[in-house]
């Protein structure tokens, strides 16, 4: 406890002397900052774009808080107020791997999280699942940390830098001359070797890397979810435009993240069948990976809006995204509704 007072005070004192060189903290925003703390902890709701935050935000879901109800920092705003009568902190991230770490960082950084909500819509990579289904996924990687290895080298030949454990063959690797046009030809783009984040968790050493590419959620929030399987979902877009089967929530094995778009078919299967990822988007991990250095218990929630270039007819997203942002706002609310059995007890999250 005396070492969380002193971090948070040393913080609150950096953010002071960084409002005396530049006016964005000032001593204005730092009291702010402690009004909020001082009716905290909070949950933490982490979303990637206005579209699925907007939902969220509907007065019938989320109860504003009257004395402060935001606080611009960064270029973030953080909303302030209940969902289900759980307190919350809820924040826009923005596109992408970088915009959504930044942004979890921040919210973990000047607010008392005691944990954090990740959700959104994302691409489909399982086949088995249709589109309009609510994935909640048990583990999350970042699939877009590479090494890219020069022509003519191999499986057996070492990575650059691998002698210095910057990088390693152990996760596997994407081979370019097997999706060749031609059977048997090689490619000059030649292999893709996939690598963990290095993470510096708040009670390691400083300067001390770990490494983290499979992050577990929350097993406690992962098992609260058990009981969300029976909520009925939203099905038309319109009176015209429905889903052709009834959307579910289904809890998976994996999802995967990178700062790339996935419309692509041939990518969307080498990623399920490789790595058995589900949902594929473009933050979530991102968010995995700060809460787990930040040792914050979470949990992702994605509705499924596309096939991620499965589909022969295009891409559906922009005709489904809407849909499945109400669905996971549903989602979400009635995760909520269950939080209040579990608020207080200790979570367990790891990385493999």
């Amino acid at each position: 406890m005396a070492l969380k007072l002193f971090v948070y005070i040393h913080m609150l004192l950096l953010i002071f002397m960084a409002g005396v060189c530049n006016a964005e903290y000032s001593a204005k925003v730092v009291s702010k900052v402690n009004r909020i703390n001082s009716h905290g902890p909070y949950m933490g709701l982490v979303i990637p774009n206005a579209y699925e935050m907007d939902p969220l935000l509907d007065p019938s879901f989320f109860i504003v808080n009257k004395n402060v109800s935001y606080i611009d920092l960064s270029g973030r705003r953080f909303h302030v107020g209940t969902i289900a009568d759980q307190k919350v902190i809820v924040v826009m991230t923005g596109l992408a791997m970088m915009n959504a770490a930044i942004t979890t960082q921040l919210l973990l950084s000047f607010f008392k999280i005691k944990g954090v909500v990740h959700y959104g819509i994302a691409g489909n990579g399982n086949s088995d699942y249709p589109i309009g289904d609510v994935t909640i996924p048990r583990q999350w990687a970042h699939s877009g940390l590479w090494n890219w290895q020069r022509h003519g080298q191999g499986v057996n030949d070492e990575l650059a830098l691998e002698s210095n454990g910057d990088y390693t063959r152990k996760i596997g690797h994407i081979h370019f001359a097997n999706y060749s046009t031609e059977e048997g030809v090689d490619n000059l783009l030649n292999n893709v070797w996939y690598n963990p984040d290095e993470i510096f968790p708040l009670s390691g050493t400083p300067e001390v890397r770990q490494h983290a590419f499979w992050v577990n959620v929350s097993e406690t929030y992962y098992n609260l979810a058990e009981q969300l399987k029976n909520i009925t979902l939203e099905s038309c877009t319109n009176s015209t435009t429905c889903l052709s089967t009834k959307p579910k929530i289904v809890k998976v094995e994996r999802g995967c993240s990178a700062s790339v778009y996935l419309d692509n078919a041939s990518y969307r299967n080498f990623l399920h069948g490789k790595f058995n990822c589900t949902p594929i988007d473009m933050e979530s991990a991102a968010v995995a990976l700060v809460s787990l250095s930040m040792e914050k218990p979470f949990i992702i929630i994605r509705a499924l809006s596309d096939l991620a270039g499965g589909s022969s007819a295009g891409n559906e997203a922009s005709i489904f995204e809407n849909l499945a942002s109400k669905n996971a706002v549903i989602v979400v609310t009635k995760f909520f509704n269950l939080l209040s059995s579990v608020a207080d007890k200790p979570t367990n999250f790891r990385s493999t």
